[in-house]
């Protein structure tokens, strides 16, 4: 099994199954990340936009949701560069 393969199904594992509304929702809070915010003022942004997959975060929870939408930004930027080399014929 390639390399990309094996991290494409690991990186699924990790994040799961997402709603269209999710993925809307988890890409406004990196969005927000992206610019400089913290992950509490970027869920609270996220929250203004889509009030129906408003998360609610607190001091116990926030290093565990930091950490997934970090993850999930990295992901993003991996899968990303993925496509581009793609895109001019360097895939594996």
């Amino acid at each position: 099994m390639d390399i990309l393969k094996q991290y494409t199904e690991r990186a699924d594992e990790i994040i799961g199954e997402r709603t269209p509304d999710e993925q809307k929702y988890d890409r406004e809070v990196i969005r927000w990340m992206r610019k400089g915010k913290s992950v509490a003022k970027a869920i609270a942004k996220a929250n203004e936009k889509y009030p129906t997959e408003a998360l609610q975060v607190d001091d116990d929870n926030l290093a565990d949701v930091q950490a997934q939408y970090e993850y999930l930004a990295d992901h993003e930027a991996i899968k990303a560069k993925i496509d581009f080399f793609k895109k001019i014929g360097l895939e594996s």
